[in-house]
């Protein structure tokens, strides 16, 4: 059995799985991660493997709780991966993004394959059919438009994201939430139709926090997975129990 740790900027995603099929999930914060973890093996105690993806720089104290309960693989750029990794500056890499297309790679290893991760950040992933990772772009979120809006000008205010909002919007509130929201769909479908383009058959995955409000935007056919990352890891620490 295996436990997942993502560490985000402002919390922790963890998941159990049994082989490849995701038990059950849980978010924390990083204040109360060893409270979380102790619950998590209470109700789990097979947990043997555990993998450690984290966007920040020392994580030392994290290592040392998960090393005393299981074996730990902590996702780094000597980490084995399930695909062959074309990109340039591989050092600088997202270990969230390398996930992904571990994910892409053990469900769509035959296929040309975008990934859309809508969080913090947009990022856009791809791999062929060779199960090649190629690169992909990364642009600002949802929730960074909205605060970039108000702190780069002087009487914009920062609203909340609402998605019943119209095309044309007829307050500042409304016009604002138009110009995000109706603006990172054309954006996510304008990509999509340039990636269409260049490589037949296309498959398209969208997951991250803001997958469920973009997911009824895009026009484009798209496959929605808000675990997609989770089980990319899963699948990075299964394919290295056996190297």
């Amino acid at each position: 059995m295996n436990l997942i740790v993502d560490v985000g900027n402002s919390s922790v995603k963890l998941a159990v799985f049994q082989d490849y099929k995701l038990l059950e999930s849980y978010t924390s914060s990083i204040e109360k991660f060893f409270e979380k973890f102790q619950e998590i093996k209470k109700d789990y105690p097979q947990i043997a493997f555990s993998i450690l993806s984290s966007v920040i720089k020392d994580t030392s104290e994290l290592e040392k709780i998960l090393e005393k309960e299981a074996k730990l693989y902590v996702l780094n750029e000597s980490t084995k991966l399930p695909f062959k990794n074309n990109y340039a500056s591989s050092q600088t890499l997202g270990k969230d993004r390398l996930a992904l297309v571990a994910a892409g790679s053990l469900k769509f290893q035959d296929e040309n394959l975008l990934i859309i991760d809508a969080g913090t950040c947009i990022t856009f992933d791809f791999k062929n059919n060779a199960n090649e990772y190629l690169g992909g772009a990364i642009s600002p979120g949802l929730q960074m438009r909205l605060k970039a809006l108000n702190h780069f000008t002087a009487k914009l205010p920062l609203v909340d994201l609402d998605e019943n909002v119209p095309l044309i919007g007829d307050s500042t509130q409304n016009s604002i939430l138009s110009g995000v929201l109706n603006g990172v769909s054309a954006e996510l479908d304008g990509i999509i139709d340039r990636y269409k383009a260049g490589y037949k058959y296309l498959t398209v995955i969208l997951t991250g926090g803001d997958t469920q409000i973009l997911s009824k935007r895009v026009k484009n056919s798209i496959f929605a997975n808000p675990n997609f990352l989770l089980e990319g890891l899963n699948y990075i620490l299964e394919f290295n129990k056996t190297q």
